[in-house]
């Protein structure tokens, strides 16, 4: 290989990528191994270990499996979350109205459970239609009024919080704040599992969501990556204003993009509420965290639909580990750890970002370099060619 195009091995975004979310993930780790030792040091080294362990840290194989199971179900909405923001993000715009959109999608997806008994696949697609709507509110203020989308998001988060709340009302039991659960084999609206649960121990919470999420990553990554459609979205987060003039329609690509990503939250919401896992409770009075969640995995999978697959994973990973620290600890201590790895991992771009500064000095160093000893090469061989002559005309 050319010596003026050999390119260091910390010079690939990937590795750069891989490099600055094992930095954040270790950071994160050693604080929240600190906060355990202010609050219990004789203990820390235990707590760490089983908030790392998760499943794992269980003393029956069945047992492990089983948790397994959940953390998978509460993995796969987190995907979902984490490529709405993604989405949004490669067109330019924070999608900080994710958590907004992943409610309303539930909101959708529960009322049609709850009303009409509805299929689970028209419960999917009416919370796909309740997300999308949600984006493209955002996505419409930000075209044609120039409101700022995290503005905007916000403001939605809490409209649709409330309306869910108001929504589900009638759907809980007596007095009862969470909604009633739905029982597999009596309810059509549940995903099914299609034998998925017997691999995990019986948890009839683990349903076809899981592989249809993977699914929906790889189709977003070929959509980002090997189509126009896709090239114009990068485009249009790059310079609107150089898309516009390039003929691309700025405008409508907000829009659709604020749609696609208001869909995926949207799915997240029905993957999850719809597996049996959990109910909603109409007395909370706070955004459910899957959206805001959502922003640290995108960022430290690399903002790569793939790369979130496994950022969710250990996310979720470790929440679900710092649950089994009560015992040890006050119960918000699993909440605390989590946030603080969570919060390092928004810091991924920020030390991707010094890693390309740096990989750019040394790059302009070494050009520097070959370019010396090109020069040298270059005064030395007029004298060696005049040498040659001479000695040509003396003979």
């Amino acid at each position: 290989m050319d010596n003026n195009n050999r390119r260091g091995f910390f010079s690939l975004p990937g590795v750069r990528s891989l490099l600055a979310a094992l930095i954040c993930i270790l950071i994160g780790l050693m604080l929240g191994y600190i906060v355990l030792l202010i609050i219990n040091p004789e203990n820390a080294g235990k707590g760490m270990d089983v908030m790392l362990k998760n499943f794992l840290a269980r003393n029956k194989t069945f047992t492990q499996i089983k948790h397994l199971g959940n953390t998978l179900v509460k993995t796969a909405p987190l995907i979902l979350c984490s490529l709405s923001i993604l989405f949004a993000y490669k067109a330019g715009m924070f999608n900080i109205g994710a958590a907004g959109q992943y409610v309303a999608g539930a909101g959708a997806c529960l009322f049609f459970a709850y009303k009409f008994s509805a299929p689970w696949y028209v419960c999917i697609l009416v919370a796909i239609a309740a997300g999308s709507l949600w984006g493209a509110i955002s996505g419409a203020l930000k075209a044609y009024l120039n409101v700022n989308e995290v503005i905007s998001g916000i403001m939605l988060n809490w409209i649709s919080l409330y309306l869910v709340n108001m929504l589900m009302k009638p759907f809980c039991k007596g007095a009862e704040k969470d909604t009633i659960a739905f029982v597999r084999g009596q309810s059509h609206s549940l995903i099914p599992n299609l034998g998925l649960d017997k691999l995990f121990s019986n948890n009839t919470s683990v349903t076809i969501a899981i592989p249809l999420t993977i699914i929906i990553a790889v189709v977003i990554w070929i959509l980002l990556s090997k189509t126009k459609f896709g090239y114009e979205i990068k485009a249009t987060g790059f310079n609107k204003n150089a898309a516009k003039y390039a003929g691309m329609h700025e405008k409508s690509n907000i829009i659709i993009t604020m749609v696609i990503a208001g869909a995926l939250a949207g799915i997240a919401a029905s993957f999850f509420f719809l597996s049996g896992f959990s109910t909603w409770n109409t007395n909370q009075t706070s955004v459910p965290a899957m959206g805001f969640n959502g922003i640290a995995a995108a960022f430290l999978g690399g903002l790569h639909p793939i790369g979130v697959i496994f950022s969710s994973l250990f996310i979720q990973h470790i929440s679900d580990g710092g649950t089994s620290l009560t015992g040890m600890y006050p119960a918000q201590i699993s909440d605390l750890i989590s946030a603080i790895i969570i919060y390092l991992c928004g810091f991924v771009l920020f030390m991707k970002l010094q890693m390309s500064k740096i990989s750019a000095a040394n790059e302009r160093r070494r050009r520097a370099r070959l370019e010396a000893l090109a020069a040298a090469e270059t005064e030395n061989k007029p004298d060696d060619a005049s040498e040659e002559t001479k000695g040509g005309e003396a003979k």
